[in-house]
């Protein structure tokens, strides 16, 4: 399967840090709407972190290379897909693009567990949520 778009944004002047392009923050901020975005597509959206089931993911490793800078004003988007699916975690693989040229700026990959809201430990993935993981793989 094809990455698929998580996110999409125009860069405002205040993700940006006194070298006038975007500061760090913003680009794992991006990743992290990724993440969520992705994960409602594998069955845990927002009513079922808060009401369901309590299970979310959880970043605990990020290997990440910056490739191209980004300016406020410039629309941004990212495209994600899962590289690796475990038995508790799921490594997330996601690159940013500049819209006006396609140019790839920052692509990550964010090793992360599934986590029990309540009890804060990682849990084994449900049948269900590897299933629909499956559909998202990248070559």
């Amino acid at each position: 399967m094809a990455f698929i778009e998580t996110y999409r944004t125009v860069v405002a002047p205040s993700d940006c840090d006194v070298l006038n392009h975007m500061n760090v923050s913003g680009y794992f901020q991006a990743c992290s709407d990724g993440v969520f975005s992705l994960q409602t597509n594998l069955g845990l959206g927002l009513s079922d972190i808060r009401d369901g089931r309590k299970l979310s993911f959880a970043v605990v490793h990020a290997e990440s290379d910056f490739k191209s800078e980004v300016m406020a004003g410039e629309v941004v988007y990212m495209q994600s897909g899962i590289e690796k699916i475990g038995g508790k975690s799921i490594v997330f693989r996601h690159r940013l693009f500049r819209a006006e040229d396609d140019i790839l700026a920052f692509e990550t990959k964010f090793q992360c567990v599934l986590l029990d809201l309540e009890n804060r430990r990682a849990v084994t993935l449900p049948d269900d949520v590897r299933e629909k993981a499956q559909q998202f793989l990248i070559d």
